[in-house]
């Protein structure tokens, strides 16, 4: 997945911090439990960190277990690209913002209805904007 805003590793450096800058443009991943908002309850829309582009509802996201933000689908088609992840010796899909390539998180088939998907994303690449 390409950058199709055309910023540079030092323009990312600039705009990301350590920890958003590993996850979004490195595939790193926070620790469980440990991100601002797997526990956030408040309404709004859940931006990518790296380049403000809509993903993720908090009308979809739901408490997983897994200590991480999860939603059960993406805010629209188109927002989110899944590419095949064969790291650390297994086999998952990977999901990136569509717009900046940033890596999100992964998607595993164990959630709930009505889409049976588990959007597993890091905090660190995501930004809430929350209803008034």
């Amino acid at each position: 997945m390409s950058d199709t805003t055309q910023t540079t590793e030092d323009e990312w450096r600039v705009k990301l911090d350590p920890t958003q800058f590993a996850v979004l443009r490195e595939g790193a991943t926070e620790p469980a439990f440990t991100g601002k908002y797997w526990n956030e309850k408040r309404p709004g829309v859940y931006t990518c960190a790296g380049c403000g582009t809509e993903l993720f509802s908090s009308d979809t996201k739901y408490e997983s277990g897994s200590g991480w933000p999860s939603f059960f689908t993406p805010l629209a088609e188109g927002r989110i690209v899944e590419k095949t992840d064969t790291s650390h010796g297994m086999v998952r899909t990977e999901i990136l913002c569509a717009n900046c390539g940033g890596h999100l998180g992964h998607v595993f088939p164990d959630g709930p209805q009505p889409t049976g998907l588990r959007y597993c994303v890091n905090s660190a690449s995501l930004e809430l904007a929350p209803e008034d």
